[in-house]
């Protein structure tokens, strides 16, 4: 990344939504000029156009899309640089290149300014079409200095994961360009605000829409603002849709008031450059007889949302009346309780007790007594430090806890701790994370490597963290969800589907303090409808949702949460920036 500083604080942006006819690559870039030259006639600096808009998507191998790749540059980024270069704007072009060296082809996103090609970006996370006719990118995830900022590209199934929008915003982008051909949901999608909310940057997404070769293409393109609120969309047909792009906000780098990139553990995420999944899972996590995965059952999972007090006895009693609750509706296998659910939220280091303490006690004789597993969040002393810890207890007694690593500005009380909690139960391999851990993917990526089937998550998360959608128009065939949702978009819901994992997010609800709960075991596929989750979303008590670990007659896996069909696509070799410290 270059040095330059920006001469341009805020300004308009637009994003295109367009149906590409394939075969007619003339008539698409026609198109899409005259729409990149409206929206640059109405004031626009940044333009996004869909991933491969000049020549549609759906080709069958390399010989059939072989007479409409192109070199960058060539004549069709010189058609939109002579638009650039007139408006003295910015466009973002999805195309199909040929590096004229190896003679390869490639899902490229080509960022054009006024003075042409500024860089690109090869699509790096291949979806399922790709390799019929196109190599995996190898110039990825840079970030371009120009006069209206840092900006970087991804192209479609690159957003799934966590990593490639990460490694962009850790190199200082301030908006994230993402072309694609979406489908199958939906959209504006929850992964992409996701990926704006997390990062706290700018999304311009520019998805195509349509129907081609049987594949019915989401549309939904937008502009994301750093806090994941949807500014601009569009749900179907051609379009452009505009939004405001503040420099100084995205620099602000906060997620929810929080400095989450300074507070990045990134000693912790080592095992994010390797992929535990490439090989057989119940041969390597069995390897030299070391920690092998629980065999898979049914099971079901639970999550308890109320206001903890600043009375432990309160608590205690609330707790045991929810559990009890819980065994007597949903006959839980484990049930979480919020964060600092045993000790109180107000001033917590003042009630700090010992993992041997009295409260961790009678905790374990409930859960002993009931007959499952319950976890819950407490301030553990330990000599002279407090932490913000995790409590498990089953059936068996005590079975470990876990310290809070990525300490939130509430948190000052607290000292971080240094390493992942995963323990192996009957229901499966159980890791578990506090709170603002969430609000980091690398967290709940570096459990999911581990082999966890589920995540534990007592939370006391404030803020907004979900996000509604009015419907579309769009003709998906069921179950794919069509209608208006409330809660659209959850932030957590994408961490279990990103980790192919449950993960039960149990959260405070106290809104009055700024707390609104909204907790749920969400299930390890966000692309499986109807959605496996049960949430609780705006009121005190218990949503239970079941976990199936099971595995058909064979040595392989059958189900996703121990295949973990995203894990495995992972490109680790581009990921080194992420466990470096960044400035």
């Amino acid at each position: 990344m270059g040095t330059t500083m920006t001469s341009t604080q805020s300004y308009t942006a637009a994003t295109i939504q367009f149906e590409p006819t394939m075969f007619e690559k003339a008539r698409n870039i026609s198109r899409l000029a005259t729409l990149c030259e409206e929206a640059a006639e109405a004031g626009a600096r940044l333009i996004v156009t869909p991933e491969m808009g000049t020549t549609g998507y759906c080709w069958f191998d390399r010989a059939e899309v072989k007479p409409f790749v192109e070199t960058i540059p060539g004549a069709t980024t010189d058609v939109f640089q002579a638009i650039a270069s007139k408006h003295r704007c910015y466009i973002v072009v999805g195309m199909p290149e040929v590096d004229p060296a190896s003679d390869l082809y490639y899902n490229t996103a080509v960022l054009i300014g006024p003075d042409g090609v500024v860089g690109r970006h090869r699509k790096s996370h291949p979806y399922i079409a790709e390799p019929k006719w196109a190599a995996n990118g190898d110039i990825v995830h840079e970030v371009f200095e120009t006069e209206i900022g840092r900006i970087s590209m991804l192209v479609c199934m690159d957003l799934h994961f966590f990593e490639t929008a990460r490694l962009e915003a850790l190199a200082g982008a301030d908006i994230i360009c993402h072309i694609s051909n979406w489908l199958q949901e939906r959209t504006p999608a929850p992964y992409w605000i996701n990926r704006a909310f997390e990062n706290a940057c700018y999304v311009i997404e520019s998805n195509r829409w349509g129907l081609e070769r049987t594949v019915q293409f989401s549309g939904g393109s937008c502009v994301i603002d750093p806090d994941g609120t949807v500014a601009a969309s569009i749900d179907t047909g051609d379009g452009i849709a505009y939004g405001t792009i503040d420099l100084a906000l995205a620099r602000r780098r906060e997620v929810l008031c929080e400095p989450v990139f300074e507070s990045r553990r990134p000693e912790l995420y080592m095992n994010m450059m390797t992929n535990s999944f490439t090989w057989n899972p119940g041969d390597y996590f069995r390897l030299y007889g070391y920690q092998p995965i629980p065999r898979g059952r049914t099971s079901r999972a639970a999550v308890a949302q109320f206001a903890p007090s600043s009375v432990i006895a309160d608590n205690i009693a609330r707790i045991t009346q929810l559990a009890a609750e819980a065994k007597a509706t949903t006959a839980p296998d484990i049930l979480v309780f919020p964060e600092l659910s045993l000790t109180g939220l107000g001033a917590p280091e003042t009630r700090a007790e010992p993992l041997s303490g009295p409260t961790v006690s009678a905790f374990v004789r409930l859960a002993m007594k009931l007959g499952f597993y319950l976890v819950a969040g407490f301030a553990e002393a330990d000599g002279d430090k407090v932490y913000n810890s995790a409590v498990l207890a089953g059936p068996e007694g005590l079975v470990g806890s876990y310290r809070k690593t990525h300490l939130g500005i509430a948190d000052s009380w607290a000292t971080a701790g240094d390493e992942w909690k995963v323990y192996d139960l009957a229901i499966g391999r159980v890791g578990l994370a506090v709170g603002h851990d969430a609000l980091y993917p690398e967290a709940i990526r570096s459990l999911a490597l581990m082999g966890c089937d589920v995540v534990a998550c007592p939370s006391a998360i404030a803020g907004t963290f979900t996000g509604s959608h009015n419907g579309t128009k769009i003709p998906h065939n069921y179950p794919i969800p069509k209608g208006a949702d409330p809660y659209h978009w959850h932030a957590l819901r994408v961490r279990g589907g990103e980790n192919n994992v449950y993960f039960a997010f149990a959260n405070v609800l106290d809104a009055a303090r700024g707390y609104l709960g909204k907790s749920a075991v969400f299930g390890p596929d966000s692309f499986a409808f109807p959605r496996q989750e049960s949430a609780i979303l705006d009121e005190d008590g218990i949503a239970a949702a079941a976990v199936d670990t099971t595995n058909l007659d064979t040595p392989y896996p059958t189900n996703i949460v121990r295949r973990k069909d995203l894990v495995v696509m992972r490109q680790p070799h581009h990921y080194q920036p992420l466990v470096k410290w960044h400035q």
